[in-house]
């Protein structure tokens, strides 16, 4: 904090609003698929799970190309820019995303063939390619393929009757080129061969064929090793590996639809042949087979990755679940449950004693699925009131709730229907909940309902008490085990009420109600945040004690990231701990000198958004379902709430903030030029922030 004992001078006048203090929101996301590729690259890290994070950045990437990248192609095709803080037009974009991507790609495949793969063949993990098979290998392959993979393959031959067929998005496809003439005489140049999706893309050979301990093979290897066997008499001259990614945001006119869920089912099916955008070959694909892809497909040649492996590469995760050698996985561990919990007769009683604050993957979910379960199981609750946006397929606290409608409760569910890539899980657990009884929206026209928020209203003698839930993460039980996120089961009668409001709001009409202490967006939350910032800058002017810590996933909002400039002038030590995208840049002096930003990517994922400000010594801190994001802040609706009680404030402060701001193990620095250095812990002792969480939630 700042203790200058004079006020400081106004700083020179700087334009904030120029591009040049800021870093583009796609590039600083492939910023972030780097440090997620870095973890496949060190050694500290378990092998088997260093090859999982070499599959999520190429998970990471396939959804890059199929939302960012092609949100930036959409913008040239359609000659409407949207050049965002930065000001980067897209044709420039496009050519710097392509770069950087380039390079990502091939350092995914350095990683795997020149690391991952040598390190995990010592630990008797083996992925065998043909030329090192044995005679028993090679027998057991062939019978493997006629038995397994021949009766469902269904190659296309290319002529006029059978044009190139339509390519799933993402799906392995192989490309051949023949020679000589079928049974009807044709002599095609060219045939399609797609593997199939219901098939294990890595197979285990069996004890007695393998001659390590987890020998495996590709399908894509079987396909190709025995690929003469789909055209008998003809001769296959080659065979290469091809992969295309499409455009895959959904786009509904909400104010033009009457049923949005209909809308959004008939959207579904166009994303798996949306346009193309970027396609992956073989690093031996002919120029002159690429050029027919590039044709087919509509792409420029700067579409293209070589790639030297498997272009499903994301596929070989497959390793991780099927090898059981626990020694290469990080240690399991059981999360904690709140002493109070296991104290109490039953949730109820416990929230009534306070406020119950859950820091998962470190403290266990499961309280949170009781409260819903016991609300739906109690004769004196009347209503649940709950919004979705990802919860799983088979939630139990979706259960939860159709158990309570069936019982005659009153239950309300907000699903946000329009959850990016969860469309289809959602729209089906709409239906089922409205087959339960229960009353179903699908929140505001033009807004995402991105706030987590349960709302339980119980009879109690002779008044209605309401019990809430808040979150800063989804209701999903299975992320909840590797994600990061608080979570607030309170009774207090000011945030209980607030949370009614913001129900009406969701499910009815009318103006904003006034609250007393949630704060929402799209209805104020940004100006509280401003408001924030702005004392704490007024406070380090006048030379009085100021400070700003916040975590959050990403920071592109440019009215925040003015006004914590102006802050840093002023003299504020700020320090942002931002998972992914971060505009900001600083330690530039002038303007970002006082700000530090740091990214922590680890075992899991740092879900959360804590917020805090000094204050002039009230030190308020919040938690938040929303982000510093334009759309978090103006096109979503979104909850911000306080933690009131002084020792939980103190915990999140100690355990949400501060460990990750000490951590010299995990952290990765925001330079000035959008680039971020790896801390080194030196002679220090390292401090992974996550690891000592762990080692306190085990006692």
């Amino acid at each position: 904090m700042t203790d200058a004992a004079t006020p400081r001078p106004l700083p020179a006048k700087i334009d904030l609003a120029g591009p040049r203090w800021y870093v583009n929101r796609e590039l600083s996301l492939l910023e972030f698929q780097r440090r997620v590729l870095a973890q496949a690259l060190d050694p500290a890290m378990p092998l088997l799970d260093r090859l999982r994070f070499l599959t999520i950045s190429c998970n990471n990437l396939d959804e890059f190309f199929e939302i960012r990248e092609a949100g930036v192609r959409e913008q040239l095709m359609q000659g409407v820019a949207k050049l965002g803080a930065a000001q980067i037009a897209p044709s420039d974009l496009l050519r710097r995303i392509g770069s950087v991507a380039q390079y990502l790609v091939a350092e995914q495949y350095r990683a795997l063939n020149e690391v991952l793969l040598p390190e995990l063949e010592k630990e008797g993990i083996r992925l065998l390619k043909p030329l090192t098979w044995s005679k028993v290998q090679r027998d057991w392959a062939h019978g493997y393929f006629q038995k397994e993979v021949l009766p469902v393959l269904t190659p296309v031959g290319l002529d006029p009757a059978h044009p190139f067929p339509r390519v799933l998005n993402k799906s392995l496809n192989l490309i051949l080129a023949l020679e000589g003439k079928d049974a009807f005489g044709r002599s095609a140049r060219l045939a399609v061969v797609q593997a199939p999706r219901s098939l294990p893309r890595v197979i285990r050979m069996p004890t007695g064929v393998a001659e390590k301990p987890w020998d495996f093979v590709l399908l894509s290897t079987l396909i190709q090793e025995h690929v003469a066997l789909l055209f008998p008499g003809m001769k296959v001259k080659s065979c290469h590996e091809f992969r295309v990614t499409r455009d895959s945001d959904l786009w509904v006119d909400e104010e033009e639809v009457d049923d949005l869920m209909a809308a959004l089912k008939g959207e579904l099916t166009r994303r798996n042949f949306g346009i193309a955008v970027r396609l992956e070959v073989t690093a031996d694909c002919p120029q002159s087979t690429i050029d027919f892809l590039l044709e087919q497909f509509r792409l420029p040649i700067e579409s293209v990755y070589r790639v030297n492996g498997p272009v499903n590469l994301h596929r070989v995760g497959a390793l991780c679940d099927e090898v059981d050698l626990p020694a290469l996985k990080f240690a399991p561990f059981a999360p904690a449950v709140a002493p109070r919990v296991q104290r109490a007769a039953d949730l109820f009683e416990a929230i009534r004693e306070g406020d119950l604050l859950l820091h998962t993957p470190y403290e266990s979910f499961a309280p949170v699925v009781d409260f819903a379960m016991q609300a739906a199981a109690d004769p004196d609750v009347l209503a649940i009131k709950q919004t979705l946006y990802r919860t799983g397929q088979d939630s139990p606290l979706v259960e939860a709730l159709s158990r309570a409608a069936r019982s005659g409760k009153e239950v309300t569910v907000v699903i946000e229907l329009r959850a990016r890539f969860d469309e289809a899980a959602n729209i089906d657990l709409a239906t089922r909940l409205q087959e339960a009884g229960a009353r179903v929206v699908y929140g505001i026209v033009g807004f995402k309902t991105h706030a987590k928020a349960l709302l339980v209203v119980r009879r109690e003698g002779a008044q209605l008490r309401r019990y809430v839930h808040l979150g800063t993460g989804n209701y999903h039980t299975k992320t909840a085990r590797t994600y990061t996120d608080w979570n607030l089961l309170t009774a207090h009668p000011e945030l209980t009420e607030d949370v009614h409001h913001l129900f009406q709001q969701l499910t009815g009409l009318g103006k904003v109600a006034k609250l007393k202490q949630l704060v929402l967006a799209p209805f104020g939350l940004q100006e509280k945040l401003l408001a924030l910032i702005a004392r704490e800058t007024e406070e380090a002017r006048a030379g009085r004690p100021a400070a700003i810590q916040a975590k959050m996933n990403g920071l592109t909002d440019p009215s925040i990231m003015q006004a914590l400039y102006k802050a840093s002038q002023a003299g504020v030590p700020i320090d942002l701990i931002v998972r992914g995208m971060c505009s900001l840049r600083p330690g530039i002096a002038n303007v970002s000198q006082n700000i530090r930003v740091r990214s922590i990517v680890g075992r899991f994922l740092e879900h959360s958004r804590v917020f805090f400000f000094h204050a002039a010594g009230e030190e308020q801190l919040f938690l938040s379902s929303a982000d510093w994001m334009e759309r978090n802040l103006q096109k979503r609706v979104e909850s911000c709430f306080p933690v009131l009680d002084k020792t939980l404030k103190q915990r999140v402060l100690r355990d949400g903030l501060r460990a990750y701001l000490e951590d010299n193990v995990q952290a990765f620095e925001l330079q000035p030029d959008g680039s971020y250095t790896r801390a080194n812990p030196g002679r220090a002792k390292g401090k992974p922030a996550q690891q000592l969480l762990l080692e306190k939630a085990s006692g």
